[in-house]
């Protein structure tokens, strides 16, 4: 009998890759399912950045291999997003590597750096992907403990009191999924000097920056950063292209070139339409984000009266395209979420699926219409 590999014991497989079956039988079975687990956006893109990959396709280098680097305007694009929004210098020649999707960044990244023998701080809560990728290139996750009581940032003591002497990686997600903290104005100064005094990698994953959030900032904004630090951000949820998979990883461009020489044994270059169009995108005004925003804003009035009536608490001061509620004492997050789905066709993320912090917390996802929240909220009441 042929084997799997022994990684593949050491993870499961992802939690909406086996939930979202469930829904969909559900659904297919005549149950009117409202989903609000899945942070997958439901507005269009930016109109001018559908017609660029549409007027792109007749381009004569449009289906050719594409650079693993990208095109240098979407490069040079990435560079002016980065200066614009956060203030960050970067070079479109040694900083920037455009990735398909932030997610496949974290895999390029451990592979690049990572050994059996290292260890990785993990946020917990947190994005599972940090940990099922650290055990697939078989390093060891060291999880570092979020609590609501310190606003979900990181307590540097508890870090100190750890042995880091194994540690090479550490991840951090600001503002933070699932949570929606945001960072404090000290947080990534305190991060940057952590990392250099035990020569730790941070890498701070970024893609919920402009959603519901007035303040976007970014890690590499700290003097020194760029020594110790990466940035994933993405495409998916700032401008409704989740499905198109773009993102970026920016910084020094050592750590660049190390990420480069796994992607480029790994893909042939993303499609030349997608990177136009994430052209375009990049380049929206601040009128784009408010558009947004306003339609966030508007839902996340409805989820937190769905939370109300569902007796759940929640920080009105949290961002993100998410709302992280806390359930009443004693209930559990998973058995709470299967009595919603089952008694009012409602799928909600159990907080669980984040980490052992996440017992006792629920997460609405704010990709839904005020029409299906209205109706979330009277099937409930």
């Amino acid at each position: 009998m042929i084997q799997v590999a022994d990684r593949l014991r050491t993870v499961e497989e992802y939690y909406f890759s086996k939930k979202l079956r469930e829904v969909n039988l559900l659904i297919a079975s005549g149950k009117p399912i409202i989903n609000l687990g899945i942070g997958s956006p439901d507005m269009q893109p930016p109109k001018k950045v559908v017609d660029a990959i549409s007027n792109s396709l007749f381009d004569k280098n449009a289906h050719k291999y594409q650079s693993y680097q990208g095109l240098p305007e979407l490069r040079q694009a990435i560079v002016g997003f980065y200066k614009e929004h956060y203030d960050v210098n970067l070079s479109a020649n040694t900083e920037v590597l455009p990735l398909m999707g932030s997610k496949e960044g974290i895999m390029h990244i451990s592979m690049a750096y990572l050994n059996k023998v290292d260890e990785v701080l993990i946020p917990n809560p947190g994005y599972p992907t940090y940990q099922s990728v650290t055990k697939l290139v078989e390093a060891t996750p060291v999880f570092y403990e979020l609590d609501e009581a310190n606003n979900w940032l990181p307590d540097f003591k508890a870090l100190e009191q750890l042995d880091l002497s194994k540690v090479k990686l550490m991840w951090v997600n600001y503002p933070h999924m699932p949570t929606g903290a945001k960072p404090s104005k000290y947080l990534f100064e305190e991060l940057v000097a952590f990392a250099k005094k035990h020569e730790i990698l941070i890498v701070n994953d970024n893609p919920y920056s402009f959603i519901l959030n007035n303040n976007p900032t970014s890690i590499l904004s700290v003097d020194g950063a760029k020594e110790v630090c990466l940035e994933l951000n993405s495409l998916s949820k700032t401008f409704n292209m989740a499905g198109w998979r773009v993102g970026m990883v920016v910084g020094d461009n050592k750590h660049i070139n190390n990420i480069l020489k796994v992607k480029s044994n790994m893909d042939s270059g993303m499609f030349y339409g997608i990177q136009k169009g994430a052209i375009e995108a990049l380049k929206c005004s601040s009128m784009w984000f408010s558009t947004l925003n306003s339609v966030y804003y508007q839902r996340r009035d409805l989820v937190w009266k769905l939370a109300d009536a569902l007796n759940c608490t929640y920080d009105k001061e949290a961002s993100g395209l998410f709302v992280w509620a806390k359930l009443p004492a004693y209930l559990k997050s998973e058995e709470f979420i299967d009595l919603v789905l089952k008694e009012n066709h409602i799928f909600i993320t159990p907080g669980t699926i984040f980490g052992t912090k996440g017992e006792g917390y629920i997460r609405f996802s704010l990709c839904a219409s005020t029409e299906a929240l209205e109706e979330a909220i009277a099937r409930v009441k």
